[in-house]
């Protein structure tokens, strides 16, 4: 039946698309009924918590539904009248400045050599209007005038429409009014009902999105609006101060309808990355209007940038930086469907839409997809980007991301987060022969590039010669990766790693076992103990028949530690090697080191070490124990 899943596939396929297409359907020509409901539940985010405040007042339910709505209805209001008397005012003012315009539009297209004037479309035609309508000397505008005085010139007409009643006059303005009046009216309706009902919708969600577990359902839920309502709070709070700041900027430089700017500041701060700088152009070009000069301009533009950087790099991080959840290329993405989708209201809720999106979508694991493909959260662990950019050869963004993580955290933690658990994920492939040799290659040569890069004192050119030298020696490049970086180590510090005129009991010797993966930690943790001050050296269980020279005595040894990745199926082994160094070293202390996969499931109760002095299951573990246990110098 080998045919059998294609079959089952393509059905799935074909079935996810037309729900797609189905729902983006719905989205479009449902819009008249979806943006209203969408902006009140919204809204009921950003209210809800002064609901509740309310209600531990005093207040009764309905009142206290009804006083947050009466408020957020005002605070609307006030704000329609605001942008409404001032861009009255400005349309008032602005023949005044048409001289002004006129003189700098001319200096511009000379500046251009006749680009500006060559602008065609409305632009143009406006360009063309304020250049050539200008007052003349006696303060009158130019009249047009006939070419000739013969009377059968073409006489010039003026249709004028009749004079409208006032009934007529009113029909029009309610015609022009009633479409917002009306979306007003549906979203405060809506509001009111879905805070009535706040608790019973929460428990039809829960409902829905896992009766069974309903206790972690609830918590999701109540985690969820609350991270919405802080988010929505958040950015109103942040977007209003925005705005204060820039009206008392503008209004000490002296722009005009300065209230006008700082509103659509903070409205258009909404609109996602350009909406701030489409408010700060408009006031621009007003002070370039209003001024002769180009300082009130550049003054004005120099506000909304400082108030900007301020803003977007220091405010924000701090307040709500990660609350949001949303990567930035989401963030834009998001910006072009929604307004596509809704035309500029979905501009507006774009962000608040793709969050509720992204907070569903951690908690449902239906919709699990959109929080990998829209949140903020990397879609690979540390350990998959590690062996990820491994099998790429992409050594230097595996550094990079290291010395990222190095900023808050040490050398010993990365070991055993990111690069213990990385190996491990190669150690799969490599035993299910799912890895090719070529990428076999690629990944012994970029672990060896970070480890060098990450622990290795020595400089660039350094490191670069004594791989030139290991790449020449076929013999040593086909070792395995800790015996490798073992002897590049020996290259810089000796043959014995080191010299051996050393005080008694102030040296850590570290052993692997057999495996490839056994010498590379034991390599690891030796160079961990190293980058801490501490005289650690490392050798295979290989090696301990090997002879060596005469002061290297068994006084010298304060520590063996012992190193396994795969402790379950090494426990015999180490401990007969254990026997065996407690005869050859019986006044080093034993400390068992046991680094097992994460990724598997497999018990360590059988894993037991009693003759040794400590057992480890970390790299910090062990240098911790290391650290106490050997004399302090001086």
């Amino acid at each position: 039946m080998p045919d059998s899943p294609p079959a089952r596939t393509l059905p799935n396929a074909v079935i996810g698309l037309v729900g797609t297409a189905t729902v983006l359907v719905l989205l479009y020509f449902g819009r008249d009924v979806l943006i209203p409901i969408t902006l009140a539940f919204i809204l009921s985010f950003l209210i809800a918590p002064f609901v509740r405040a309310l209600r531990r007042v005093g207040l009764g339910p309905t009142a206290s539904v009804l006083t947050g709505v009466a408020v957020v209805a005002a605070a609307v209001l006030m704000v329609g009248a605001v942008i409404v008397t001032q861009v009255t005012r400005l349309g008032a003012s602005l023949p005044q400045y048409q001289d002004t315009i006129a003189t700098k539009l001319e200096v511009l297209n000379d500046m251009t050599r006749g680009a500006v004037g060559s602008i065609g479309g409305p632009a143009g035609q406006l360009i063309e209007h304020l250049t050539q309508g200008t007052v003349d000397e006696f303060g009158t505008a130019p009249r047009p005038r006939l070419h000739n005085n013969r009377s059968d010139a073409p006489v010039l007409v003026e249709i004028h429409e009749p004079e409208l009643k006032p009934l007529q006059i009113l029909s029009k303005v309610i015609a022009s009014v009633w479409p917002p009046l009306e979306t007003a009216g549906i979203v405060f309706i809506v509001l009111i009902f879905v805070l009535l009902e706040h608790e019973s919708l929460r428990d039809r969600f829960i409902r829905l999105a896992g009766g069974e577990d309903l206790r972690a359902t609830t918590i999701a839920v109540n985690d969820a609006g609350e991270r919405l309502s802080r988010f929505f709070i958040s950015q109103f709070a942040v977007n209003a101060c925005t705005g204060l700041v820039i009206w008392i900027g503008l209004s000490i430089i002296g722009l005009s309808q300065a209230l006008l700017w700082a509103t659509m500041t903070a409205v258009l701060r909404y609109v996602p990355y350009v909406g701030f700088w489409i408010a700060a152009l408009c006031a621009t070009l007003l002070a370039a209007a209003i001024d002769p000069g180009w300082s009130l301009a550049l003054m004005t533009l120099g506000t909304f940038l400082i108030v900007d950087i301020v803003v977007a790099q220091t405010v924000e991080p701090k307040l709500y930086g990660h609350t949001a959840g949303l990567s930035p290329l989401s963030v834009v993405v998001a910006a072009i469907f929604w307004s596509w989708i809704w035309g500029p209201v979905g501009l507006v809720l774009s962000t608040p839409l793709t969050l509720c999106l992204v907070v569903a979508g951690r908690y449902i694991r239906a919709l699990k997809v959109l929080e990998i493909m829209f949140g903020e959260l990397p879609a690979l662990t540390l350990p998959q980007n590690f062996y990820q950019r491994a099998l790429s050869g992409d050594a230097h963004e595996i550094i990079a991301a290291a010395r990222r993580y190095m900023r808050k955290k040490t050398l010993v933690q990365y070991c055993d987060s990111v690069l213990v658990p990385a190996l491990h994920l190669a150690s799969f492939d490599l035993r299910g022969q799912t890895i090719t040799p070529e990428e076999q290659a690629k990944v012994r040569s970029a672990i060896i590039t970070v480890i060098e890069a990450l622990s290795g004192s020595r400089n660039w050119w350094h490191r670069r010669r004594v791989a030139k030298a290991m790449q020449a020696n076929s013999a040593l490049a086909s070792m395995g990766i800790g015996r490798q970086l073992r002897e590049r180590r020996i290259s810089a510090t000796g043959e014995w790693q080191g010299s051996f005129d050393i005080p008694p009991g102030s040296l850590i010797l570290s052993v692997g076992l057999t495996s490839s993966y056994d010498e590379l930690a034991t390599e690891i943790l030796v160079r961990i103990m190293r980058d801490r001050k501490l005289d650690a050296r490392s050798m295979s269980s290989e090696d301990i028949d090997e002879p060596l020279p005469p002061e290297a005595t068994a006084e010298l040894v304060s520590i063996v530690c012992l190193v396994t990745v795969d402790p379950v199926n090494d426990t015999p082994q180490m401990r007969e090697l254990m026997a065996e160094l407690r005869v050859r070293l019986p006044h080093a202390k034993q400390l068992v080191v046991l680094l097992p996969s994460p990724f598997q499931n497999r018990s360590l109760h059988d894993c037991d070490f009693p003759q040794a002095d400590h057992v480890s299951d970390s790299f910090e573990d062990a240098l911790t124990t290391c650290l106490r246990a050997m004399p302090r110098k001086g």
